[in-house]
């Protein structure tokens, strides 16, 4: 007779060391926080979705930072406004009086500012927040465009953050966060990879001077991770579409997830710790 596994209890058995460590043990849970507000919670990149993850307890956030034809940022993942919004075309093509009007396609939010989300964490202390600069399109970001743009998104948010908050300016690419830290050597930076956690993702950081270092979490291994931990970087996993993959950078020892799912992810904590 043929012996047929549970799919239940193969999960059950594989993350049982996981959620149910050996008594005195201790294992590190790696910090979540709310990619783009809460993408898959919420509409992504919203006041809204900042406000409703904050009210569920979440203290760590991710989003995007594009800059308007006359020098305004806001907050825009895409590269068009096409699939979340309202509007046709780069953000990028438009003055910010025609960026107010724009609107989004779910709940109809004004195309947030980002002013307006400073307004908001300004009074909200301690919060850990990722400023992704999505300057790769060098269409849309030529180089002579770098500098400017990194002088404006540094003191904007420098001006407005709380007392023992960690802000970090993060990006694939490398151009505007060499400029970050020229304005000041020690700024917070993230280097982003589309891919696993490697050497030449290590190499890449320490010649920009980044201890932060984001990666796929599919194909990292947990000794890549370790080895880079042991370097001095704080490795952050992504994506984190469901629970399954906070498990999977449970199991990595990555030190943060950047997720999707983060009041999911809250809920499955808090109900572990009852």
């Amino acid at each position: 007779m043929k012996r047929l596994f549970s799919p239940t209890l193969l999960a059950a058995t594989v993350l049982a060391p996981l959620l149910c460590p050996p008594l005195g043990a201790q294992p590190k849970k790696p910090f979540h926080f709310a990619h783009r507000g809460g993408a898959f919670e919420f509409e992504e990149n919203t006041l809204f979705a900042f406000r409703s993850s904050y009210d569920k307890g979440l203290r760590g956030f991710e989003t995007d930072i594009r800059m308007t034809k006359d020098g305004q940022l806001v907050v825009l993942h895409d590269d068009s406004l096409d699939r979340t919004h309202n509007g046709t075309g780069p953000v990028e093509a438009l003055d910010a009086e025609a960026a107010k009007v724009i609107t989004t396609k779910k709940q109809a939010e004004p195309l947030l500012f980002l002013d307006t989300l400073l307004d908001y964490l300004a009074d909200k202390p301690g919060l850990y927040v990722e400023f992704e600069m999505k300057t790769s399109n060098k269409e849309l970001y030529p180089d002579e465009r770098i500098e400017a743009y990194a002088k404006q998104i540094y003191k904007q948010v420098m001006e407005r953050r709380p007392e023992g908050s960690t802000w970090v300016f993060t990006s694939f690419d490398a151009r505007p966060l060499k400029a970050i830290k020229k304005i000041d050597a020690n700024a917070e930076i993230m280097f982003i990879k589309g891919g696993p956690l490697d050497d030449e993702l290590m190499k890449a950081a320490t010649e920009i001077g980044a201890r932060r270092i984001a990666c796929k979490m599919e194909g990292t291994t947990r000794l890549v991770v370790k080895d880079a931990q042991k370097k001095g970087f704080i490795v952050t996993g992504w994506p984190g579409r469901d629970l399954n993959d906070y498990f999977l950078g449970l199991g990595l020892g990555v030190d943060a997830i950047c997720t999707d799912v983060p009041v999911k992810v809250q809920e499955f904590i808090e109900s572990r710790a009852k």
